[in-house]
């Protein structure tokens, strides 16, 4: 099977390089500036290019690993003389039916993990979550992601959205609050270091216990004299100071909400 890969961001380049580390042929990279098509390009043996007209018409899969702005217009520029071929993207929240009218054949192919160039993930342990325009093309797919993933599932449209956005919450904005957590103590001459084996155990409890039954703090129990201290602290971060306040809040009322 013949793989062109149009993105070369973050997402391409480690499932990029899972397809290539299963002996998958990546026979092109595409990426809307030179350099990035190059520098993956070189990693997986494939002809690099910035013009996607040049890619070849006769390839068995194009995967899309581009943003959600861009996919639509690069779908329709690569679908050119391209109508009969597979084309799968890799999104969460982008809709099976961006294909419908472009190709004959097209799915869904999507990785949910964080990714980063710098750090490249085993992919086996990744779950890949599938959709696909026909029964045959679905287990082409699903054929596909089991060699590079243990983890493979059937998903429709509205369900990986509300998937991708849970991925978010737990991911985007947990991440965020590390961000101004390091923030703060960097201001107060202190090491983001002291906070990760608080971090390490809060990610084991939630393999045992739910995440309602892992929660601890003061929101939880609403202690007001710890809240208002804290927020007092933030004071010089207004926007901060409402987010605490916010959270604060939702922690208690999920604590107090029957399941």
């Amino acid at each position: 099977m013949e793989i062109v890969l149009i993105g070369a961001g973050r997402l391409a380049t480690n499932l990029g390089n899972a397809l290539h580390g299963r002996g998958h042929h990546i026979g092109w990279v595409y990426s809307r500036t030179a350099q990035s098509a190059e520098a993956l390009a070189t990693q997986l043996g494939a002809t690099a290019t910035d013009d996607i007209h040049m890619l070849p018409a006769t390839a068995d899969i194009f995967i899309f690993a581009v943003s959600d702005a861009a996919l639509p217009s690069v779908a329709t520029e690569a679908a050119k003389g391209r109508e009969r071929q597979l084309f799968v993207h890799t999104a969460g929240s982008m809709p099976l039916d961006i294909f419908q009218g472009l190709v004959e054949r097209y799915g869904v192919m999507y990785p949910m993990q964080t990714f980063s160039r710098e750090k490249l993930v085993d992919f086996t342990e990744i779950p890949v979550f599938i959709e696909a325009s026909d029964d045959a093309t679905c287990q082409t797919v699903c054929d596909l992601a089991a060699t590079v993933s243990s983890s493979v599932s059937i998903l429709s449209t509205e369900q990986r959205r509300y998937l991708h956005l849970a991925a978010v919450l737990a991911c985007n904005f947990v991440n965020h609050c590390y961000d101004m957590a390091a923030t703060l103590l960097e201001r107060h001459g202190m090491s983001f270091d002291a906070m990760l084996p608080l971090i390490d155990e809060t990610s084991r409890k939630v393999h045992t216990l739910s995440p309602r039954e892992a929660q601890t703090g003061p929101a939880v129990r609403y202690d007001t004299n710890v809240i208002e201290r804290q927020t007092a602290l933030l004071g010089e971060w207004p926007d901060s100071q409402r987010i605490y306040e916010m959270m604060s809040k939702h922690i208690h009322q999920y604590a107090t909400i029957e399941k």
